[in-house]
């Protein structure tokens, strides 16, 4: 999970040498309390209490301060008994913006599902190496909103399912499945092979989404911002299709884009 530099107080007249080593010192420290690449981080107050109530989640590690292990107690009271720390002791494992509400939890990563697995019905979105954990999380809270089935990333080129794009989330990660593929053009095969209409979403689209009758099982496809679908993923769409909107902004942030594509989905089912 990539930190950003941890600050650092440095004293009245230390020198940018000092200034440096002390950086540099902040920064082994975290990286030596960080877990290694199998275990998943969760922070915050509803991802890590939607993890405790996921029978499938295997929990390794609980830390809680005292006031949010009372909170915990009286609202969401779980089998796994917490670790008391102080709030430095959870905040020195994050990186420096992570608002973590007293708790951290350390746990198994859920299994992903083959592209085979999915069941051909409902909404399934994938995503086109989309990058920024923010944006994955958002959409991941948003799948749950909408009810659907599954969201596919790539192996390359997409954010582990921990720390901030767990805490976008807000727990979600629990209810939607998420399926890692090696080849998105074939997954995209596969998953027409197994009845979907497979639609593509981009500003260049020569189809209004909410124009066309989006029969179910449907596939969302998104992409990158401001690289949108790779070529090779457009040709394997169906349909490519575009968002109208009208206003002056005619382009949303990929997390907006696939809500909106959610909300149309569910509404225009064919």
């Amino acid at each position: 999970m990539a930190s950003r530099p941890p600050r650092t107080s440095a004293k009245p007249g230390a020198t940018r040498e000092q200034v440096d080593r002390r950086a540099r010192f902040e920064q082994a420290r975290r990286d030596s309390l960080r877990p290694g690449n199998d275990v998943a981080v969760l922070y915050g107050w509803h991802p890590v209490l939607a993890a405790l109530a996921n029978p499938g989640r295997r929990i390794r590690r609980l830390l809680a301060t005292e006031n949010a292990a009372r909170r915990l107690a009286e609202e969401a009271p779980s089998a796994v008994q917490p670790e008391i720390v102080r709030p430095d002791a959870i905040a020195g494992r994050l990186p420096s913006d992570a608002v973590h509400q007293g708790l951290y939890l350390e746990a198994d990563p859920l299994p992903s599902p083959g592209i085979d697995a999915l069941q051909p019905e409902g909404v399934v979105l994938v995503l086109d190496q989309v990058t920024d954990p923010h944006n994955v999380g958002a959409i991941f809270r948003s799948a749950a909103g909408f009810g659907a089935r599954a969201i596919v990333l790539t192996a390359r080129h997409s954010p582990e399912a921990t720390g901030a794009l767990a805490k976008a989330a807000s727990g979600a990660l629990e209810h939607v499945p998420l399926v890692t593929v090696q080849n998105l053009a074939r997954a995209l095969a596969t998953l027409k092979e197994r009845g979907f209409l497979v639609v593509g979403l981009d500003a260049d689209g020569t189809e209004e989404l909410a124009a066309l009758p989006l029969k179910h099982p449907l596939a969302l496809v998104l992409g990158a911002e401001g690289r949108g679908l790779r070529q090779l993923t457009r040709e394997s769409c169906d349909r490519v299709a575009r968002l109208d909107l009208p206003g002056e902004i005619k382009s949303l942030n990929v997390s907006n884009a696939a809500a909106l594509a959610l909300y149309i989905a569910t509404r225009n089912r064919g």
